[in-house]
C-alpha cells in the first residue's frame, strides 16, 4: 500500500510539474520495490529537472536495461539518447559518445524505420556544426526534421527545427533562421514540448539569438522562459540560463545592481548542476560588472574562478589588464584568442575589445584592421546591433587618427543606435568620444554639454574608471585625438593630472589604478619624453597641448 501510494503520488506530481515532489515520492516507492521502466524514466526526468544530473544517468541507465529485458529497443533508444544528451550538456563528451553508440546500435538492428533515428541525428549536427559544416549541419537537421513530421513527433521537430535555424544564422542566413527558431520556440511556448525539450529550445533559440545581436528576441524569449521557470518552482535545469539571461539584459539597460545579483544566482544553479561551463559564463558576467564599476580586485577573482572551473574569460580579462594599466599583457591576450577564434560570429564578440586595446596602445593600424572586419561581419549577418557595435569602434579609430569629423558622424550613428536600444552605459562611452571629437574641432561648448551629460550617465551607473577617465579629459582644456610624443592614452591621462599638480595617490585614486602602476607610468613616460622629473614632464605636457 505504501509503495502504491508513494508511486501515484509521485506520477500525479510529475504531471503536475512539481518536480522536487515528484522525484521525492518516486524515489521512495523505488526503494521499497523497484520501479518498472516507464515509472524509471519518469524518475530519471525528474532528476534531470532537478538539477540530478548524476542520478539521472544512472536511473536512465536502469530503464534503458528494463525495456531491453521487457523487448521494447525503442523505448531503451529514447532513454540512452537522454542519457547521452545530459552528459554532453555537462560537457561529458566520452560517456556522450557511448551512450549514443548503444542507440544507434539498437536503431541500426531495427528492420523498419523509426523516430529514434531522428534523435541520434542530433549528436551527428551538433559534432558537424563543431567542425564548421555548417551547410552538413543544416541538411543533417532537416532530415531530423522530415523524420519527425511522418512519425508526427512534436519533440523530434522542435530540436531538429532549432537545429536547422542554428545552421542557417551561422551560414549568413540569419532572417530564415529566425524563422525556424520563432517556430520551434512557439512550440515550447504553447506548451506542446515534453519539460526537457521545451527547456532546451527555450536555452538554445535565445543563445543563438544572442549570437546574432538580435536583442529583441532575446529579451522577448527571455521574459517568456522566466515566466515558465516561475510556474515550476522546483526547476534546476534550464534556471541558471534563465537567470545569466536576465542578467545579460539588465545589464544592458543599466539596472547593473540587478543583473550582478541575477549572475550571482545563475552561479548558484550551476554550480548545483555540476555545469562548470555554465558556472563559469556566470562568473565571467559578474566579472564584467565589476570590472566596469571599477572594482577591479573583484573582477580579477571571478575571472581567475571562470578559468579554474573551464571557462575563457576573454575578452574581458584582457580589458581587465589595460584598466590595471598593463597594456601590454592585455594586447598579448587579446592577440592569442582572436588568432585562435575562426568563426565570424564568435570574432564579432571579441573584435571591439581588440580596437579598444589597440588605441590605447596607440596601434591606429591593428584597430582599424579590427574595425573594418567588425563592419564586414556585421554587413553579413546584416546585423542591427553589430553594425552600432561597429559604428562606435569606426568613431573611436578615426578619432585616434586625427579625422574628428568622420569620427564625429560615425560616433553618431551610433548614439542614435545605443539610445534605440536603451543602454545608457554605451551611449555614454559614445558621447565621451564626441565630446572628444568637438574639443578636437574647437567646438568647446558641446564638447562640454557632451562630456557632462556622459559623466552624469557613468556616475549614475557607478561607473567609476569612466568617470574618472572624463574627470581627466576635462582637466586641460584641450585633448589631442591621437597617440602624441608616443604615449599611449593611459600615460596621456596620468601626465594630465601630474601636469594639474596631483601627486601620486591622488592620480591613482582618480584613474582608479594602484600607485604602484602610477609610478610605472611614471617611469616610462620619462623615458619617452626623455625627461627626468615631473617638472620637466609637465612642461613637455603644455608644450604639446595636452593640458
Amino acid at each position: 500500500m505504501a509503495v502504491t501510494g508513494d508511486l501515484e503520488r509521485g506520477r500525479a506530481a510529475f504531471a503536475g510539474r512539481r518536480w522536487a515532489e515528484a522525484h521525492k515520492a518516486l524515489e521512495r516507492a523505488d526503494r521499497l520495490t523497484p520501479l518498472g521502466p516507464e515509472d524509471l524514466e519518469l524518475l530519471a526526468m525528474a532528476a534531470h529537472l532537478t538539477g540530478r544530473h548524476e542520478e539521472m544517468v544512472g536511473v536512465a541507465e536502469r530503464a534503458y536495461g528494463a525495456y531491453l529485458e521487457a523487448g521494447r529497443p525503442l523505448r531503451a533508444v529514447r532513454c540512452a539518447f537522454w542519457a547521452g544528451a545530459d552528459l554532453a550538456y555537462r560537457g561529458e563528451t566520452g560517456r556522450a559518445g557511448g551512450w549514443f553508440g548503444r542507440a544507434r546500435r539498437l536503431v541500426d538492428a531495427e528492420e523498419d524505420a523509426c523516430a529514434e533515428e531522428g534523435y541520434l541525428l542530433i549528436p551527428v549536427i551538433e559534432a558537424q556544426r563543431a567542425g564548421g559544416d555548417h551547410a552538413g549541419a543544416r541538411a543533417t537537421a532537416a532530415r531530423a526534421a522530415a523524420i519527425a513530421e511522418r512519425f508526427g513527433d512534436a519533440d523530434l521537430l522542435a530540436l531538429a527545427l532549432n537545429e536547422q535555424g542554428h545552421s542557417l544564422v551561422r551560414e549568413g542566413r540569419v532572417e530564415e533562421g529566425l524563422g525556424l527558431l520563432d517556430e520551434a520556440m512557439v512550440a515550447a511556448v504553447s506548451g506542446d514540448l515534453s519539460p526537457i525539450v521545451t527547456g532546451v529550445v527555450y536555452c538554445e533559440v535565445i543563445d543563438v539569438c544572442g549570437a546574432v545581436y538580435e536583442l529583441r528576441r532575446v529579451q522577448e524569449w527571455t521574459e517568456a522562459l522566466t515566466s515558465w521557470c516561475e510556474r515550476q518552482p522546483d526547476l534546476v535545469a534550464f534556471s541558471g540560463r534563465c537567470h545569466l539571461n536576465r542578467a545579460a539584459i539588465m545589464q544592458l539597460h543599466g539596472a547593473w545592481p540587478d543583473a550582478l545579483v541575477e549572475a550571482e544566482r545563475a552561479g548558484e544553479l550551476f554550480r548545483q548542476e555540476a555545469h562548470p561551463a555554465g558556472a563559469a559564463q556566470a562568473l565571467c558576467q559578474q566579472a564584467e560588472i565589476h570590472r566596469l564599476r571599477g572594482a577591479l580586485g573583484a573582477a580579477e577573482e571571478a575571472y581567475r574562478d571562470a578559468g579554474r572551473v573551464g571557462g575563457d574569460p576573454q575578452p574581458g580579462l584582457a580589458l581587465l589588464r589595460l584598466a590595471q594599466g598593463d597594456g601590454a599583457a592585455a594586447a598579448a591576450a587579446i592577440r592569442r584568442v582572436a588568432d585562435e577564434t575562426t568563426e565570424p560570429l564568435d570574432r564579432a564578440r571579441l573584435l571591439p575589445a581588440r580596437v579598444e586595446i589597440a588605441l590605447a596602445a596607440g596601434d591606429t593600424e591593428t584597430a582599424r584592421d579590427a574595425c573594418d572586419e567588425l563592419g564586414t561581419i556585421a554587413e553579413k549577418y546584416r546585423c542591427r546591433v553589430l553594425r552600432v557595435i561597429a559604428a562606435t569602434a569606426r568613431g573611436a579609430v578615426e578619432l585616434a587618427a586625427g579625422d574628428a569629423r568622420s569620427a564625429l558622424i560615425a560616433l553618431r550613428e551610433a548614439e542614435r543606435g545605443w539610445q534605440e536600444l536603451d543602454a545608457p552605459y554605451e551611449t555614454a562611452r559614445t558621447r565621451t568620444h564626441l565630446g572628444r571629437a568637438c574639443r578636437a574641432l574647437g567646438d568647446e561648448e558641446t564638447a562640454a554639454l557632451e562630456l557632462e551629460a556622459a559623466r552624469a550617465e557613468f556616475e549614475r551607473l557607478g561607473a567609476g574608471p569612466d568617470v574618472a577617465r572624463v574627470d581627466a579629459i576635462t582637466s586641460g582644456a584641450r585633448e589631442t585625438a591621437g597617440p602624441v610624443l608616443g604615449l599611449t592614452a593611459r600615460e596621456q591621462a596620468v601626465l594630465r593630472l601630474v601636469a594639474a599638480g596631483k601627486r601620486n595617490r591622488e592620480i591613482a585614486a582618480a584613474l582608479v589604478i594602484s600607485e604602484h602602476t602610477v609610478a610605472r607610468h611614471l617611469q616610462n613616460i620619462f623615458a619617452k619624453l626623455d625627461v627626468d622629473s615631473r617638472t620637466a614632464a609637465s612642461a613637455k605636457a603644455h608644450e604639446h597641448h595636452l593640458v
